[in-house]
């Protein structure tokens, strides 16, 4: 019986039919064709063009099913790679999409004989990570692809360079504050016997055994006690009269190098503490707050500092904070040890605060973070020299707005 003409009713109707997918058994995949029911597909086996398959098929079996079989595992494998990315998702469910298309190429037509001895392969190659559940086998795709191993390990070292030096140290506190309780809890383990007293009737005595302060030594000791011997003493013989005055002569001395000293370790004092005092927040720099005393919405906050543009470096000024968002605007009085300095990007302006060039403009060109040092290019005075190595402390952010 020939084919119905198309557009009759008849035709309409076997499209409608053949529509969608079908019963696998009634599939053949060297013809790559689909039957709707057993007796059609006998029919079809019967048929010459299905035997001239065949006998191709009997020619080179292992090279159909190789074929067969590869095209089957890619077409699976990309699907997953493709829709579920590194997620670990039923192997049912990848099938389930995969044979939605009409022409995939079918699994009775491979050399796995069920969708778990595939899976079990899958495992077995490296392509994915396999587990077995009560729910069924699970497949998990293992992504090798150059590109994307590039862009984690970017990633990666990018996150690394955001971790600044105060999360470091953080860190490292945190760790030993670990161990320290782990040993305190390690001690307090140990069994101590609690005190007691031996006889309630009678009362409870401590003898404490307390050194001797020791007497300070100032020099050598001399006597001062020569005048008035001297003056009881006035008809001893010239060699006594001599040693009172060397005497005499050496205390003297003694007492102007002790004072001397004093004055020194004062004077030594008043410039240390001027020192300390010394102040390095400028009109326009970019700091970041480092207390916790005005809570944690201000913590590692940055702002720009407000000052007089006629006014010199103090230790004391107002911030106006740029970040985060929660406390954009808000201006603060802080003390110079509360805030700390802010290293900008490469090429970034930044201002000297220390050194031979002080109050300088310069140009960040190099990050030491093995070092915790910047190289700069001044901008100002003797520009275009590069100045190495400058401590973090030393420049800070500029802020041209």
């Amino acid at each position: 019986m020939g084919k119905h003409e198309v557009g009759t009713p008849k035709y309409i109707a076997n499209k409608i039919k053949a529509k969608g997918l079908q019963k696998l058994r009634w599939y053949c995949q060297m013809c790559q064709k689909q039957c709707r029911d057993e007796n059609g597909f006998k029919c079809h086996t019967m048929s010459e063009s299905h035997q001239r398959q065949l006998l191709l098929f009997a020619d080179n079996a292992g090279k159909y099913m190789d074929e067969f079989s590869r095209e089957f595992s890619q077409g699976y494998v990309n699907l997953l790679k493709r829709q579920f990315g590194t997620k670990r998702v039923p192997a049912n469910r990848v099938y389930q999409d995969y044979i939605a298309d009409r022409d995939h190429i079918h699994m009775n037509a491979t050399k796995w004989l069920s969708l778990t001895g595939f899976v079990k392969w899958l495992g077995r190659s490296g392509q994915c990570v396999v587990d077995e559940t009560e729910k069924g086998w699970f497949v998990t795709y293992i992504d090798r692809d150059p590109e994307t191993l590039a862009a984690q390990e970017k990633k990666a070292k990018k996150e690394k360079m955001d971790k600044d030096d105060q999360e470091r140290m953080m860190d490292f506190i945190e760790k030993q504050v670990e161990r320290g309780r782990q040993e305190t809890d390690e001690d307090s383990c140990e069994f101590k016997k609690p005190l007691e007293r031996p006889e309630q009737d009678k009362p409870l005595v401590l003898e404490l055994k307390l050194k001797p302060k020791p007497v300070p030594v100032v020099g050598p000791s001399v006597s001062f006690t020569f005048d008035s011997k001297l003056k009881k003493k006035r008809g001893n013989s010239g060699a006594d009269e001599q040693l009172s005055e060397y005497e005499y002569e050496s205390n003297k001395k003694i007492k102007r190098e002790q004072r001397d000293e004093k004055n020194e370790k004062k004077k030594n004092a008043t410039d240390i503490k001027s020192e300390k005092e010394e102040g390095w927040l400028r009109a326009g720099l970019v700091v970041k707050v480092v207390t916790r005393s005005l809570g944690e919405k201000y913590h590692r906050a940055k702002g720009v500092v407000q000052l007089p543009e006629d006014k010199s470096p103090c230790c004391i000024a107002r911030v106006k904070l740029t970040s985060p968002t929660e406390v954009k605007d808000h201006v603060l009085r802080l003390d110079q040890e509360h805030l700390e300095t802010v290293i900008p990007a490469i090429g970034k302006p930044v201002t000297i605060l220390r050194g031979k060039f002080q109050g300088t403009m310069a140009a960040l060109r190099k990050l030491r973070l093995e070092e915790f040092s910047v190289d700069v290019e001044l901008l100002e005075r003797d520009k275009g020299l590069l100045v190495k190595r400058l401590p973090y402390e030393d420049v800070c952010k500029f802020s041209n707005s």
